[in-house]
């Protein structure tokens, strides 16, 4: 999907997706008085627009921590993301493009890709950033990051010079840049000294190199950044998560707030400039406010995962009888409210991405088979032993889920409870494996199969080698052809096990003032451009 001379199957994997934009047809105007004439001198320049020296956004949860290297969740990263920086990002084709780094040199046989740093670039904390804290930052992000662990095993990062670092892998794949651009468990560029004294449940001190430098953490209310003066932007038109930074307001308020009513609210009377995670019941009322604009793109998959490893659920058949008498129409249809929000597909991956579409296990897909169900947990000597179900409210679309799910079990004789917590502490007990059996997560939608949730053993708890050869072919394919047909078999191997499964496919929707200038949405809510008039 990109141009570059790594080769294999790379320049398939662009995503065919459409994201939904919003554009203003005036040019941005700066701030401060305009004495100028026009051409002729006969009429005055038009006045200078001033702006706001702050802009609030609603996030539906408290992040778990900022520590980019550590985290899956949505609301941590794209909060993250204004703080600290990457060697390379993803631009709106969703080409891997250079940030920190100026380019990549790849060697011919694909094991050493050599970085030349960008040079002048300064952390919050004044020190210039070099090769060590870029060798210190992604060696720590090839042991913290789940998905770097199991893709990138062996891996290292060296310093060439001052300014130049090295990363050699033991085999050549397809796909070392995406992982180096991708979201999800980004790796965050920090100074060495905060990676040497960082202890084991993550970082405390949040200096990165972006646009926006760490304020203020204030526990149940809000995250505040100020604009970092000193940022070194790259000159390029913004695109996606590449180009210009231009940092135009002082200050970002991240606030938590949980109750959705009260989101809502908060983005109708002001209170809020942008709003995440809207709930789909409240998409038309938000869409009939003239002041609302409304973000609305394909985001990721609601998925259900099951304990593999611990509980009664280590026992597969369990896992078919549950994965039979699962209605996944009926689960979405209370989840989302509106069907034009979400669709019925087994994939894991965008429906739209031709290149790893499949259908393959849709035999064991939205089988609403009750009766196979209870005869499933029959051979399997099932005899009401209690089940949990691990939620969060924070989500509105996991809890709903969760319970439909928990009524659809009992309808088949199971004992089920659920188990609800704040996000934060749901992502902690989801990491201890003797306190669940299910549990329902939004996955936002990854560009290979190997970067997937459902195949990443620290998530929850698969560790199969079938799997692990599956997407060590996947990744070693030498055609797109190929390296699909790996996919298709690992998919359907995944719902035979019915180590997961996909409930359905999910717009998300994102909420703003509509007079924000600058603002995009791209992976997430991009907000280094944005501003708003007075």
């Amino acid at each position: 999907m990109r141009a570059r001379t790594l080769g294999l199957f790379a320049s398939t994997l662009l995503l065919l997706l459409v994201l939904a934009a919003c554009s203003n047809s005036n040019e941005p105007q700066n701030t401060g008085s305009n004495t100028g004439n026009n051409a002729s001198g006969n009429e005055p320049a038009a006045e200078t627009e001033n702006y706001k020296d702050e802009l609030n956004v609603a996030l539906t949860a408290q992040p778990p921590t900022l520590d980019a290297q550590l985290t899956v969740s949505a609301v941590a990263l794209d909060t993250a993301q204004n703080i600290f920086e990457t060697l390379y990002t993803l631009n709106s084709d969703y080409e891997p493009v250079p940030a920190l780094a100026e380019s990549v040199e790849i060697s011919e046989d694909g094991l050493t890709y050599t970085f030349p740093l960008r040079q002048g670039v300064k952390f919050h904390n004044g020190e210039e950033l070099t090769a060590d804290d870029v060798v210190a930052s992604m060696n720590r992000w090839l042991v913290t990051s789940s998905r770097a662990k199991s893709l990138l095993v062996g891996a290292e990062f060296t310093e060439v010079d001052p300014y130049t670092v090295a990363l050699t892998v033991p085999q050549a794949t397809s796909d070392v840049l995406i992982l180096l651009s991708s979201q999800a468990q980004f790796p965050a560029i920090m100074p060495k000294e905060i990676i040497d004294n960082a202890p084991a449940d993550g970082i405390n001190e949040y200096i990165g190199t972006g646009p926006y430098k760490f304020q203020e953490w204030k526990q149940d209310q809000y995250i505040h950044l100020v604009r970092y003066d000193e940022y070194q932007s790259v000159d390029k038109d913004p695109s996606g998560f590449d180009g210009r930074k231009e940092a135009p307001t002082a200050n970002l308020y991240f606030h938590f707030v949980t109750d959705h009513s009260t989101r809502i609210n908060g983005i109708k009377t002001g209170q809020y400039d942008v709003a995440d995670s809207i709930p789909t019941e409240n998409y038309d009322e938000l869409a009939a406010d003239d002041n609302i604009e409304l973000y609305s793109l394909p985001a990721g998959a609601l998925t259900a995962f099951f304990n593999t490893t611990e509980g009664l659920l280590s026992d597969v058949k369990i896992r078919q009888a549950i994965l039979a008498a699962f209605n996944n129409e009926d689960i979405l249809l209370a989840s989302f409210g509106n069907p034009e929000l979400y669709s019925l597909a087994p994939g894991y991956l965008n429906t739209s991405q031709v290149q790893w579409t499949t259908d393959a296990g849709s035999e064991y897909y939205n089988q609403a088979d009750p009766d196979k169900a209870e005869q499933l947990l029959a051979e399997a000597g099932y005899n009401g032993e209690e089940i949990t179900l691990l939620t969060t409210r924070d989500y509105n679309e996991m809890y709903t889920a969760t319970l439909v799910i928990q009524e659809q079990l009992r309808q088949i004789g199971m004992n089920v409870k659920v188990e609800n917590f704040d996000f934060p502490t749901f992502l902690e007990t989801k990491g201890d494996r003797s306190k669940w059996d299910i549990f329902v997560a939004s996955t936002g939608y990854q560009l290979t199969p190997p970067q997937l949730l459902a195949v990443t053993p620290d998530w929850a708890g698969l560790n199969d080698d079938t799997v692990k050869q599956a997407l060590t072919a996947i990744r070693g394919a030498a055609t797109p052809e190929a390296a699909k047909a790996e996919w298709e078999t690992l998919q359907g191997y995944l719902y035979e096990i019915a180590s997961s499964t996909v409930i359905g496919h999910y717009n998300g929707i994102v909420a703003t003032n509509n007079k924000l200038e600058g603002f995009e949405m791209f992976e997430a809510p991009v907000l280094w451009n944005a501003k708003l008039p007075e």
